[in-house]
């Protein structure tokens, strides 16, 4: 964890941390992972983990946070083209920060996995009749994304149903109206190294490491 640790002192001691506390804005940090970055092989390796959390991921916090120092600088100069030309800037950096603190919780090392269980479990069932049907259509789904986006697991409250949502780029599940409870980032940078440009292999290999606890709490607190 000293890698993603080190990145996160070196996003945040860039000169603009002081500048944020200044003017009282609050600042956005890379999440501390549960597990290091080796603990999902050999279904995703430690190499890509690294580069994913601490380049992409951390790219995406140091320029919302940029974006959003700017945002209150046009908001206090009353510079209102400048925010909304921000505006973009902020759902694509701000989308990713969010989109990856979900996926990170969402995998577990490959030791400790075990399958979905209680209503969770019963929900895919009724819906897609077997945990298979569910991933074969999430998998399909996510394939299809076209250029770069996620495949998402949401909740809807209003329906008390599951729904299986693609998104491109960083787009958040939230701009539909749903609870994200799981994620998969599509893009190639998770998972060039090990799976190349064969996308179905990677969504294959990624549900050896899916955190159903994690997405099984995330119902959970949903429906509250």
């Amino acid at each position: 964890m000293m890698a993603l640790n080190f990145a996160a002192r070196r996003l945040l001691c860039n000169g603009e941390s002081s500048n944020f506390a200044l003017r009282g804005i609050t600042t956005f940090k890379l999440p501390e992972l549960s597990y290091d970055f080796g603990a999902l092989e050999p279904f995703i390796s430690g190499k890509i983990m690294e580069l994913h959390v601490t380049k992409h991921h951390a790219a995406y916090v140091n320029n919302l946070n940029n974006a959003l120092l700017q945002h209150a600088e046009a908001e206090k100069m009353g510079d209102i083209a400048k925010m909304i030309a921000l505006q973009g800037a902020i759902k694509f950096n701000g989308g990713g920060h969010v989109n990856h603190d979900i996926f990170w919780t969402n995998l577990i090392s490959p030791k400790d996995f075990r399958p979905p269980s209680g209503e969770l479990l019963q929900k895919i069932e009724t819906q897609w009749k077997s945990l298979e049907n569910f991933k074969v259509a999430f998998s399909a789904a996510s394939a299809g994304v076209q250029g770069s986006g996620w495949g998402w697991l949401g909740y809807n409250k209003n329906m008390d149903s599951l729904e299986v949502v693609t998104l491109p780029n960083q787009d958040p599940l939230s701009t539909m109206g749903l609870v994200p409870l799981l994620g998969v980032d599509v893009w190639e940078h998770a998972y060039y190294l090990d799976y190349k440009n064969v996308r179905p292999d990677y969504l294959k290999a990624i549900w050896n490491v899916v955190n159903w606890k994690n997405v099984e709490e995330r119902l959970t607190a949903a429906k509250k």
